[in-house]
Order: structure tokens, then C-alpha cells, then sequence
């Protein structure tokens, strides 16, 4: 549920390209991000941190496209909202001695410190991927390509990730007693 609760915006985002225009779903986009935010103030739940930065980088980056009438603003929130993830990836890593990865799966999964590094640096490069294929896509190809990439490619591409990552570490995983003790 709460994953679905994160694509609101982008699904609204969608919606509205697909009946109006950039201009139009850019400021739903900001609404749908807003309402987010004042969703876990309500509730009295704090908000996650990548809900501050992707709520900044929507509202400036959408206020930029809307007054300025210039899709190149929104475009480029994509990629640095990746970029802030390599970054942070890389920052907490290497100067904080933290591995947000093994932060994030630690408790569930337990790898040798090579791997949690490989598992980063991998995140890091996907980011990385994400963040110029973006770039690439918005501004060689028309505006609906960039939207349906942004939209579709984007989440399929995390998702495919996600699952490979998973599949790669599937020797670490802990295996069953029970099938321990059956062979």
C-alpha cells in the first residue's frame, strides 16, 4: 500500500499529461506531492526524508516550468533526483563510513562487507544510468516519449533492478531448517 501511496503523484502526473498538458500536469504533480506531505502532518507520522527531496525538487522544478512555460525544468528534476541518490549513496559510504543499503536491508539479510559495498556502488551506477538516460531521452525525443519513459520506463527499469538485485544476493539469503534437514 505504501508504494502505491508514493506513484500517487506520478499516476496523477500521467493522467493529466494524457488530457491537458506538460504545464497542467506539472502543477498536479506539485498538488499530489503537497498533499502527500500534509497527509503524514495530519496523521502526525514523520515524513520520510525522500518525501522532503522529491517534494523541493517538484516544487522548484515545477514552479520553474510552469512560469517560465519551459518543460526543460521538469525534465531535469528527474535526473537530479537521481543524482541525489547516487550521491547520498556514495557520500554515506565512503565519508560516513554508513552503507545506506545495509542500512535499509541489514536487519533482514546478512552479507559479507564486500557484497554490501558491490550491492552500493551497483545502486550507485543504476542512479547514475537512470539519471543520463533521462537526459537523453528528454531532450532527443518528443515530450510524450520523455512522459511515458518517465512514467513507465523509469518504474520498470527500478523494478527490474530491484528484482536482480534481489536474484544476485539470493545465495546469501538464509536458507530454510527445514530443508536443511531433509537432504
Amino acid at each position: 500500500m505504501h508504494a502505491i501511496f508514493e506513484y500517487i503523484p506520478l499516476i496523477v502526473f500521467f493522467v493529466v499529461f494524457k488530457f491537458a498538458d506538460i504545464y497542467w500536469a506539472t502543477g498536479s504533480l506539485i498538488v499530489t506531492s503537497a498533499l502527500q506531505i500534509l497527509y503524514y502532518l495530519i496523521k502526525k507520522e514523520p515524513v520520510p526524508t525522500r518525501q522532503w527531496i522529491f517534494f523541493g525538487l517538484i516544487a522548484v522544478f515545477g514552479s520553474l516550468t510552469i512560469f517560465f512555460h519551459d518543460d526543460a525544468f521538469i525534465k531535469w528534476k528527474v535526473t537530479l533526483i537521481n543524482g541525489v541518490f547516487a550521491i547520498a549513496l556514495l557520500v554515506s559510504d565512503f565519508v560516513f563510513k554508513k552503507n545506506l543499503i545495509k542500512q535499509f536491508l541489514g536487519e533482514s539479510l546478512t552479507l559479507p562487507e564486500p557484497i554490501w559495498r558491490r550491492l552500493n556502488l551497483a545502486w550507485v551506477s543504476f542512479f547514475v544510468l537512470c539519471g543520463g538516460l533521462n537526459l537523453y531521452i528528454a531532450f532527443n525525443f518528443e515530450q510524450e516519449i520523455w512522459v511515458n519513459f518517465k512514467v513507465f520506463g523509469l518504474t520498470i527499469m527500478t523494478f527490474v533492478f530491484a528484482l536482480g538485485s534481489v536474484l544476485s544476493l539470493y545465495k546469501y539469503l538464509p536458507q530454510d531448517e527445514e530443508s536443511d534437514k531433509t537432504e
